[in-house]
């Protein structure tokens, strides 16, 4: 029997009854043979480990009660903070997660890892330049030699479909959960990302830190067979401590943080549509840039109407981790006032998904990205501030990047 989970199947594979902003993708061929997927061997994040691991070139100690979890965390240097924890059952382990066990999921900006209490593995989704999501997974009963193994088909039952962009890809979905967790149907089901609302975000979640009069969907469920349009989110509001709902104990933070939440939104998009355009360069199709630059540039981001704090240290952390120029700035800087970031271009833009791109997709991107900014620089001091610290913490862009600014 396959014990694998369906990394980052992070809401119910049914994209078909997705309310989204996706439902209208073209799906494209992932056997091609400019594409190849299950053939081409991968250079993600995920893969670079397996390899380093096979070849003996570093170990994983195994912890008693997580198994190869924190090993795995460390070495692919995943902060414990970037917690967050789904309830809904929404793997292929589903029988494993209740509203009691949720699943956890950890992240950077290059891979997430997967983990159910009780799991045979400790699943791992990376972004590859070149395939899109890849997929793995390391079996956690204890050996001398663990093995990454990994995975395509199963995987991609839910995770290539028009809610990934139509290419392997990762989602966040939020359902209405019942109170063992499974999604109610009929029932609203979003694929959510920085464009959603807040009301229609993280059904199925829990959600902690503080966000105002803002109401999201997460840290509630409904009985079976309720109207799924009445799901209480005022319960679920403002929650800073998940005791009352489950043993926090039994995982390696106590919280699932709302900052961490809105950042894996943002990313797992993102990474699909880079993607997408990858895959349409080697389909001979046109690369659609145009939507990864408005995606990019926060141009349709939703606006907090109040401001978010989250509670595990995940903000200071990830703000810790960027580049910076000469005044102390970072793409990585939050906001969390009005929007997410502070400056209108995302910190993906350092991120090996955007580096690792063909030169026929990043450099006429890189182009339209500075076109968008610079249109903004005469009125927008944040679309000014974003140029100026990509040229001085991005090495090798195009000289017109450098040129003096209006």
């Amino acid at each position: 029997m396959n014990r694998w989970l369906g990394a980052l199947a992070l809401g119910p594979c049914m994209a078909a009854f997705a309310q989204g902003h996706d439902v209208e993708v073209e799906v494209l061929p992932l056997e091609h043979a400019s594409i190849r997927y299950s053939k081409t061997p991968a250079v993600d994040r995920a893969a670079k480990f397996a390899a380093r691991l096979k070849a003996g070139e570093i170990g994983l100690a195994y912890d008693d009660e997580f198994g190869y979890l924190p090993a795995v965390l460390r070495a692919l240097d995943v902060p414990v903070e970037s917690q967050v924890l789904v309830f809904s059952k929404t793997s292929f382990q589903a029988a494993r997660i209740f509203p009691r066990l949720p699943r956890a999921i950890y992240f950077n900006d290059d891979v997430a890892v997967g983990w159910v209490r009780g799991g045979d593995v400790v699943e791992m989704a990376a972004p590859d330049p070149v395939l899109g999501a890849t997929f793995y997974s390391l079996d956690q009963e204890q050996t001398a030699r663990p093995v990454v193994e990994r995975h395509g088909n199963d995987c991609l039952q839910c995770h290539h479909s028009p809610a990934t962009a139509g290419v392997p890809g990762m989602l966040v979905r939020s359902v209405v959960p019942d109170r063992a967790g499974k999604a109610m149907f009929p029932g609203p089901s979003f694929i959510t990302d920085h464009r959603s609302p807040l009301h229609r975000r993280w059904g199925g979640w829990y959600v902690t830190g503080t966000h105002g009069t803002m109401r999201h969907m997460g840290n509630s469920m409904l009985e079976r067979g309720a109207d799924p349009e009445k799901l209480d989110n005022e319960r679920g509001a403002n929650v800073t401590d998940l005791k009352p709902f489950l043993d926090t104990g039994l995982y390696l933070s106590g919280g699932s943080d709302i900052v961490a939440l809105l950042v894996l939104e943002h990313q797992t998009r993102l990474t699909n549509l880079l993607a997408r355009a990858v895959y349409q360069l080697r389909l001979g199709k046109p690369a659609e840039l145009d939507e990864i630059v408005r995606y990019m540039t926060f141009a349709d981001e939703a606006a907090l109407e109040a401001p978010v704090k989250g509670l595990s240290g995940f903000a200071a952390g990830f703000t810790r981790r960027g580049p910076r120029d000469k005044r102390g700035r970072s793409l990585r800087d939050f906001d969390l006032s009005k929007r997410m970031f502070r400056y209108p271009l995302s910190y993906m833009f350092h991120s090996a998904a955007f580096d690792g791109m063909p030169a026929g997709v990043r450099d006429p991107l890189l182009r339209r990205i500075f076109d968008a900014l610079e249109g903004r620089a005469g009125f927008d001091a944040g679309a000014r501030a974003a140029i100026e610290i990509a040229r001085e913490t991005k090495p090798g862009l195009p000289g017109y990047w450098r040129r003096e600014l209006q």
